[in-house]
């Protein structure tokens, strides 16, 4: 990004890339995905606008090359430049290419839908390495790194660091002390919508560098000019994030950047707390916060930053906020046809709403009760449906939101009786068996892990009466007329009642019987 010499307009593109960089990994929503697709599409403009320039600038020195040395010399500086720029540039160019083609995306305005992963994740990375398509890219940054370097030289050290540092491609260490590859930093695990917008700001890295270097050579000499390079472009904003439908209000002037205006004072605080110096680092004029995002909310940063001025301290004032959500750590997957809850059970359920805190949600319906932070209970009661109403406070004071889902409620399945935990409802046994097992009630394949509990039942066995029987297994007269079934034939079981243990009030199905064929 050439450090403080770049255009107002190209600082003001990359300041806003970093910043979504950060949004990034703090949340993706659709929002965010819509973000990245305008930046990446203001990033093409800029590219476009700066081939036009070089292009210029190229022919300009192509002609001055016969005026002198010099300029003969910087012409053929220019276009070693220019072909190392195009090399990769157009390489970039077909790896974008590669990912719309790959993912089969059919609208390129289409950003929202642009948020899979797995296709470069698994093109770039595979085995828990680089994989050799991710090494050619590694290897085209190294060619155009250590070429531009090597053709700038000693006449322009500021340019030649940048370039080192913008097209590193080194192993790098994140903020909680974990190394990782460049490809997997850069590329594993973001939306396809970032790695495209990544190659693309890379792009119009490279035609910044080789702005920048054509300018300096076209002039005649490579010193370090006083202009309005030396200042870009600062956006001012009264929230930290924005939600779809809210009015943008961002106010944009011009700031000097370069290392003169490097403040000799900080003093600032985090949601009132100090910022240690550890925390602070400069980037020429620019001072860089690495402080913690904090939890999910609105954050403020204040104080005030002073600057030598005729021999005294000038105190600039410092306040502005930031906004931080939830990182995303989990898909949002539902089966349409199964928004059902059961009368009779604790239905468990999950209700948040994306990027507010759980505190600053509520939850409403019938038989809904909270059971802490995100969890709630639902035991619905009458009807066939219930709808839960969910408002949530968006922590950028924006006001609040609402939406609702409505489930539909279904009485628990028909219960089956059992005979030594035997389901099936035919079985053979021993009269013995019979006579001492216990009859049983069970939900196969239910969700909802229910005790049941066998209050009686009713037993017939072939040339006797049916017997009522109470509790759950054989009385005396039951057990009687048992002995008289002859061995081979069935006795029945049936209009077994029970209950569910905690909760005897819920008037279960009429359990289907149990049919047992004696085996003596």
């Amino acid at each position: 990004m050439a450090g403080g010499k770049l255009s107002a307009r190209q600082k003001m593109i990359n300041l806003m890339y970093l910043v979504f960089i950060a949004m990034l990994a703090l949340q993706m929503g659709k929002e965010v995905l819509s973000a990245f697709g305008s930046i990446n599409a203001k990033l093409d403009r800029a590219n476009n606008s700066f081939n036009t320039k070089n292009d210029l600038a190229l022919n300009d020195l192509k002609k001055k090359a016969g005026e002198n040395e010099e300029f003969a010399a910087a012409a053929v500086t220019a276009q070693s430049a220019s072909e190392l720029s195009k090399t990769l540039y157009d390489f970039l160019g077909a790896q974008k290419e590669m990912i719309f083609t790959g993912n089969n995306v059919k609208d390129r305005e289409d950003f929202e839908s642009m948020d899979k992963t797995s296709f470069l994740d698994e093109r770039y990375h595979r085995g828990g390495k680089v994989s050799p398509e991710g090494q050619q890219l590694l290897d085209q940054m190294d060619t155009y790194r250590n070429g531009m370097i090597a053709l700038i030289g000693d006449s322009n050290k500021d340019l030649a660091d940048q370039i080192a540092a913008d097209f590193a491609t080194d192993d790098i260490t994140d903020s909680e002390g974990k190394t990782q590859d460049y490809i997997s930093y850069h590329f594993v695990g973001f939306p396809m919508v970032s790695s495209i917008t990544k190659m693309t700001q890379m792009q119009n890295d490279i035609k910044v560098v080789e702005n920048e270097l054509l300018s300096k050579l076209l002039s005649g000499n490579l010193k370090e000019l006083a202009s309005i390079d030396n200042y870009e472009t600062v956006m001012t904003t009264s929230k930290g994030a924005y939600y779809t439908g809210s009015t943008f209000d961002g106010v944009l002037s011009l700031g000097r950047v370069d290392a003169s205006t490097k403040p000799s004072r900080v003093d600032l605080k985090l949601d009132g707390r100090p910022i240690s110096a550890d925390k602070v680092s400069y980037d020429g004029g620019k001072l860089v916060l690495g402080v913690n995002t904090g939890g999910v909310g609105d954050h403020n940063i204040t104080g005030s930053l002073f600057y030598p001025q005729d021999g005294k301290e000038i105190e600039v004032k410092v306040d502005q906020k930031f906004t931080t959500i939830n990182k995303p750590n989990s898909a949002t997957i539902a089966a349409d046809k199964m928004n059902v809850v059961y009368r009779g059970v604790q239905n468990p359920m999950t209700i948040t709403f994306a990027g507010v805190a759980d505190s600053k949600v509520k939850a409403s319906g019938n038989g809904l009760t909270p059971a802490g932070g995100s969890k709630y209970t639902m035991s619905p009661g009458k009807g066939k449906e219930v709808t839960i109403n969910v408002s949530a406070t968006l922590p950028d004071g924006g006001g609040t939101v609402s939406d609702n889902a409505t489930f539909r409620i279904k009485d628990i399945p028909r219960p089956v009786g059992t005979m030594r935990n035997d389901d099936s409802g035919a079985m053979k046994m021993t009269r013995e068996a019979v006579g001492g097992a216990p009859v049983g009630a069970t939900l196969p394949d239910f969700d909802f892990d229910l005790n049941l509990r066998v209050k009686s039942f009713k037993f017939k066995a072939p040339g006797s009466a049916t017997v009522l029987v109470q509790g759950n297994k054989l009385n005396q007269q039951a057990k009687n007329a048992l002995r008289k079934a002859k061995r081979g034939s069935s006795v029945q079981i049936f209009e077994i009642q029970a209950e569910i243990q905690g909760n005897s009030t819920y008037k279960l199905r009429r359990i289907s019987p149990v049919i047992i064929e004696l085996s003596n």
